[in-house]
């Protein structure tokens, strides 16, 4: 039968409603109206009064995921030249209370966990889906689909790039933007430290581009490696201050409780070296690199010679006495270069800065569940008209989408 346009399955005892595309289809969705926006207004606090700065609402009703299909931590965001939204998201984080329709037999009229990665409109709506183990080569006998997806980043030509922080998870992987393989670096299962020119370290983000793969390798190892886009050869690596990379890999896997730990002795963010998670590399477009030193309260930012070389500029300390998960964990800029973007994952936060001195002006948001507030704030981009989009992951398990309503 029908209802309100959906398609009516009966299983059981249970009345499941379900919108095409189906859950784990690939097929983009029929061509639809811009959904309507819900926008809601967020906390923000005024740092230096008398400075204008970029506002923000929270697009309650962004996105719109088929009626069957759930999101679980989502841990990467990517915004691609024509302002599709790209998220990579945890399947396995989703328990049975969650996904009851996908369990045998069903257990409740809902839901699926969507596929791995999803595709949106900047609207909102659905695009497209894929992902998982059946998509990605054996090498060496191991499948290379990472356990735990993490970082995901959408390159000139809308290939798709993400690494993993789950055990084994020592790869970055390469896909056409409808999911077919492309390439790999690294190679699941096998690490060898922050010395090693070929393997990785539960690499938590990359980028593509200007002949140049850049990955945060930063789970396992703590550093950042740069290979050469043509023929994937090694291209250099850097620890904190552009020095060589320095100190021990994380010995064993890595797992969530870790991210709190205070077994470093806290945050120093005058350290010589990167703390055990180096969350980010984001280059700027002008010639430099920032790189988000997580566990140490900061971000350092890089001048990139023609040559790729990375040279030390300065430290950009975000709350330094914050514990916890610490703050520095993703960094994007206004599309004018104007303003720098730093999502705070304690302090549930983005801190909103000058780029051309550093300086905190604002911050929006709030530790929360609800619309405009965050929980493990996680990754973060923004598109060709200012809007950000946001991340969560533990119990946060969402996206949002922060519309920019002007500067004032």
């Amino acid at each position: 039968m029908r209802a309100l346009g959906r398609t009516i399955t009966r299983i059981g005892l249970f009345v499941i409603a379900a919108a095409a595309p189906l859950a784990g289809s690939s097929l983009p969705a029929q061509k639809a109206a811009a959904p309507p926006q819900a926008l809601v207004p967020m906390a923000t606090e005024v740092i230096a009064a008398g400075k204008p700065f970029p506002r923000f609402k929270v697009d309650a009703a962004w996105p719109q995921l088929p009626a069957d299909l759930l999101l679980g931590q989502v841990s990467g965001v990517a915004v691609d030249k024509d302002d599709d939204v790209w998220v990579v998201h945890r399947p396995h984080s989703l328990t049975p209370t969650d996904t009851g329709a996908a369990q045998s037999p069903p257990i409740a009229v809902c839901c699926k966990p969507a596929p791995t990665v999803v595709r949106f409109a900047n609207d909102g709506r659905y695009l497209a889906g894929w992902g998982g183990p059946e998509s990605a080569p054996t090498i060496d006998g191991v499948n290379q689909w990472p356990k735990s997806v993490h970082g995901i980043y959408v390159d000139a030509a809308k290939t798709v790039w993400f690494g993993g922080n789950g055990d084994g998870d020592h790869a970055v992987l390469n896909y056409t933007a409808d999911g077919t393989f492309i390439r790999s670096f690294g190679k699941r299962e096998r690490t060898n430290g922050n010395q090693d020119q070929a393997l990785l370290g539960n690499p938590a983000d990359v980028y593509a581009g200007n002949g140049q793969v850049l990955v945060a390798d930063g789970y396992t190892n703590k550093r950042v490696i740069r290979f050469l886009g043509k023929d994937g050869s090694f291209g250099g690596f850097w620890g904190a201050y552009a020095e060589a990379p320095s100190g021990e890999s994380r010995s064993g896997h890595f797992d969530q409780s870790q991210a709190s730990s205070t077994a470093d002795g806290g945050a120093n963010p005058a350290s010589r070296r990167f703390g055990d998670i180096v969350h980010c590399v984001v280059p700027t477009g002008d010639g430099h690199v920032y790189v988000c030193d997580r566990r140490n309260n900061r971000a350092q930012l890089f001048r990139q010679a023609a040559d790729g070389t990375l040279s030390f500029v300065r430290d950009v300390v975000i709350a330094p006495k914050t514990g916890g998960t610490r703050t520095v964990t993703d960094i994007a800029l206004s599309p004018d270069g104007k303003y720098l973007y730093v999502a705070d994952m304690m302090n549930s936060r983005i801190w909103i800065l000058l780029r051309a001195t550093h300086e905190p002006i604002a911050a929006i948001g709030r530790i929360g569940r609800y619309a405009g507030e965050f929980t493990w704030l996680h990754s973060m981009a923004v598109d060709s008209k200012g809007n950000l989009y946001v991340t969560e992951v533990n119990t946060g398990r969402r996206v949002q989408k922060l519309v920019f309503t002007g500067v004032e």
